[in-house]
């Protein structure tokens, strides 16, 4: 008996509006960033639409943390890129984009002469504090997906104490956590 494709590869590729306007939607309703969009995003092309694995999208995620630019933005356009390629690659990157630069240019009309008004630095406290929260519960769900087993664990925990204690840059421990996966769950090993 042969193995089932995900249920992923099996979905219809969805129209290039359709990934446009489930982008659009993750980006106008966070405030944050990449780890905060990241349960929002998996919570769409995951779990709602099926347009990708639980591994596809942490796979995403990881790559989008380690090329330049914006986290939310590179995990958009991989997604857009498996499921429709270039043209899907653009609609879902401009669907991310469209909210932020609305808001940029409301924000520099209309709202910055406000900014150092009490009641709005203290909004602005608050909601940082929620983020935290956010970012907290996206640190969870991928670490449930990708640490799960003591060999991830080490490499995770490791990697974190020598980016915050030891200084190392972050590329490095993503190049470090890339060649020890390579020779620890290589071909035959268990991942």
């Amino acid at each position: 008996m042969e193995p089932q494709a995900p249920a992923a590869l099996l979905s219809e590729p969805p129209k290039l509006l359709e990934l446009f306007f489930v982008f659009f939607r993750i980006s106008i309703i966070t405030i944050g960033g990449g780890y905060v969009m990241f349960p929002l995003m998996k919570a769409e092309a995951v779990d709602s639409k099926g347009w990708i694995t639980d591994e596809e999208m942490v796979d995403y995620y990881a790559l989008g943390q380690s090329v330049p630019g914006i986290i939310a933005m590179n995990t958009a356009t991989l997604v857009g890129y498996r499921k429709r390629g270039i043209p899907g690659a653009v609609c879902a990157a401009a669907g991310m984009a469209a909210p932020s630069l609305m808001v940029i240019l409301i924000v520099a009309a209309f709202l910055a002469p406000y900014f150092e008004l009490p009641w709005v630095r203290k909004a602005f406290a608050g909601i940082r504090a929620a983020v935290v929260a956010l970012i907290v519960m996206a640190v969870w769900q991928v670490g449930k997906k990708s640490v799960n087993s003591l060999s991830k664990g080490v490499i995770a925990v490791g990697s974190f104490l020598a980016i915050v204690f030891l200084g190392l840059h972050p590329v490095l421990m993503i190049v470090v956590g890339g060649l020890l996966g390579a020779v620890l769950f290589g071909k035959g090993a268990k991942a």
